[in-house]
């Protein structure tokens, strides 16, 4: 039986490398990138294609997600961030279909490798970083120090505000990384009892089979679970991502 950390190996499936220390080689993680961003661009491609006043099922998912996210974005960051809409969506849609495609059986969780969810976090981090200092200039540097905090309180409290700051990507990364992870894990490894359960029912006339169905059943429960959790953690992502915008634009 594969180790159920064997789903997140990264295979090379078109060999392509420019020099001896440059690899642009297309992995099955690469793929199911360029899969979700084909099905967002097919999904919104036919959804608003012929557009009418009263949407029909494709255009009313389309326009819901757009409100989803709006609303989002007015309630955390208020009406200047919906100039960030564009980034904001763009980032909820790539990372809520990483989290679904790896659902789907021998398919790959690109959201599963910390890599990928570290360079969004990193991006995040940097925008953020540089609309806050843009809007703000030198001034964005009070987010390290609290307006009306005592000045004898900067020594304690100047780390520590420049710790979390500094701790923000980390804390995006790992986040949705863990989840998906840790997720698939168990699903691999109940339906890995279930295989061997089923087994020894066969063996043992029919006394594995109560535990078979019972694994079987604990896999099914975790599976819708963990269709929550995709969309959960997507959901998290975001809004700390907003959260974070609302700092940069706003301040605390």
């Amino acid at each position: 039986m594969a180790s159920p950390v064997e789903q997140f190996r990264i295979q090379e499936l078109v060999p392509l490398k420019l020099s001896e220390n440059i690899d642009i080689s297309l992995t099955n993680s690469a793929l199911m990138m360029v899969i979700g961003v084909f099905v967002a661009l097919l999904f919104f491609w036919i959804a608003t294609a012929r557009r009418t006043v009263v949407p029909g099922r494709l255009q009313s998912c389309a326009e819901i997600l757009y409100e989803f996210i709006a609303n989002m974005i007015r309630d955390n960051v208020g009406k200047e961030g919906m100039r960030y809409f564009p980034y904001v969506f763009t980032l909820f849609v790539f990372v809520f279909l990483g989290n679904f495609i790896g659902m789907v059986p021998y398919s790959f969780t690109y959201t599963s490798h910390i890599v990928v969810t570290g360079a969004l976090a990193l991006t995040v981090f940097a925008v953020v970083t540089v609309i806050g200092f843009a809007r703000h200039g030198a001034g964005y540097l009070r987010m390290f120090f609290p307006k009306g905090a005592p000045i004898a309180t900067a020594p304690i409290l100047i780390p520590i505000e420049l710790i979390s700051y500094l701790s923000r990507p980390f804390s995006l990364a790992v986040r949705l990384f863990a989840n998906m992870t840790v997720g698939h894990i168990m699903l691999k490894v109940l339906a890995g009892f279930v295989v061997s359960l089923g087994a020894l029912g066969a063996a043992s006339w029919g006394l594995g089979y109560l535990g078979a169905f019972a694994a079987f059943s604990m896999v099914a429960g975790i599976t819708v679970l963990e269709f929550f959790i995709a969309a959960l953690q997507a959901y998290v992502f975001t809004i700390l991502t907003c959260i974070y915008l609302n700092d940069a634009i706003n301040m605390h």
